[in-house]
């Protein structure tokens, strides 16, 4: 009867360091399931940059997903499982806090957006934008203005110089920002509206020609973050959140052509 008793007793502890060790491996499941964040599509190049900095100082992983900020309103509303916007507006964040799907208050401007005219051709588009006019190109890339605040700035640009309706046969219409860029990288278009943070690298464009859009020519680009509702329980939101307003951050941020 003895021998019994400390049998079970010997399988109880058994199984005890079985249920811990079960409990354990959950834990560091949970800690090491990927923070998805939706990005704005001209934010690729200095987001790659912030979160491999990032998950080395805190050990938290990233799943980042890149698209143009009206479809990612749409899917969030959908239910799509992101804890964290970068949008390319101010305007979506707070529209998405309004319809309770985000944290109103955790909003901020994480940078603000510089448009450019650019083309893969050297000596192609000149720096005042009166290369425009002249019409000798055949296609012109824009983000869709309807989903795309980048694509939105580029039609104010057009409008301004009174070039909106004559250029329209030339436009092609790509689905964000990045599509714009491809665009034109791969010479379907003549030339494309993109984001300074694509063309040009430590204030030096890489390749081609270029007119960076002087701001008054367009609504501001003030770019924002903002904590949705499933991300209210993820310490890896907050702590992105802080990281996207520290120095070193936003000194990676600024390289890629971005305000503060």
């Amino acid at each position: 009867m003895s021998w019994l008793i400390l049998r079970l007793g010997f399988m109880s502890r058994k199984l005890r360091i079985i249920w811990l060790g079960l409990l354990s491996l959950a834990s560091l499941t949970l800690h090491a399931a990927p923070l998805q964040v939706a990005v704005a599509s001209n934010f690729m190049g200095p987001m790659n940059a912030v979160a491999s900095v990032f998950e080395r100082d805190t050990g938290h992983k990233l799943q980042l997903s890149f698209g143009a900020t009206g479809q990612f309103y749409a899917q969030i509303r959908n239910g799509a499982p992101f804890a964290i916007l970068l949008a390319a507006d101010k305007e979506t964040p707070l529209k998405l806090a309004r319809e309770g799907l985000a944290v109103e208050a955790t909003a901020f401007t994480y940078a603000k957006g510089r448009l450019v005219l650019w083309s893969k051709r050297a000596n192609f588009v000149d720096n005042d934008g009166a290369f425009l006019k002249s019409e000798s190109f055949t296609r012109l890339a824009i983000a869709n203005p309807k989903l795309a605040p980048y694509g939105a700035a580029a039609l104010e640009t057009l409008t301004k110089l009174g070039l909106r309706d004559r250029i329209a046969p030339k436009i092609v219409e790509a689905a964000n920002i990045a599509q714009s860029f491809q665009f034109v990288a791969s010479e379907n278009a003549t030339l494309g509206f993109v984001a300074m943070s694509q063309v040009y690298e430590r204030g030096k464009l890489k390749e081609g020609s270029a007119w960076l859009v002087p701001t008054s020519f367009h609504s501001p680009i003030n770019q924002d973050a903002i904590l949705l509702n499933p991300g209210k329980d993820q310490p890896a939101a907050l702590a992105l959140l802080n990281f996207l307003k520290t120095d070193k951050a936003k000194t990676m941020i600024r390289s890629f052509g971005y305000d503060l």
